[in-house]
């Protein structure tokens, strides 16, 4: 592990583990909101308000990571094709209606990480 992120404050909904995977440096997140992790290119903030104010993650392949998460953490592990695939509202009852509504998020990725307030 290079790095832990923890969020503490509104946004992000996610917390990021950086580690070295293969030849890459690759986050593991894993949603405040929902039992769901997913590997995505790290976020490193420039600014303290790059962190407040970020668009969508870039989900990555890993899929031997991948895998070993879904094996051994306990938590519903999504792949980049799941994350960049279209957001179906119905699927996901315990997304806030509000932020649906508000945020409009075009992928599943979208809805489940993000930097909604």
């Amino acid at each position: 592990m290079i790095e832990f992120r923890l969020a503490t404050g509104v946004t992000p909904n996610f917390h990021q583990g950086v580690i070295t995977y293969g030849d890459r440096h690759v986050a593991v997140v894993l949603s405040r909101d929902t039992a769901m992790l997913a590997v995505s290119e790290p976020r490193t903030p420039t600014s303290p308000d790059e962190v407040h104010e970020s668009g969508p993650l870039t989900f990555v392949d890993a899929p031997e990571l991948v895998a070993a998460l879904a094996e051994h953490s306990g938590f519903s592990v999504l792949t980049a094709a799941d994350l960049d695939g279209p957001f179906d509202a119905g699927a996901w009852p315990e997304i806030d209606r509000a932020d649906i509504n508000y945020w409009k998020p075009r992928t599943l990725g979208e809805a489940l990480f993000n930097y909604w307030d």
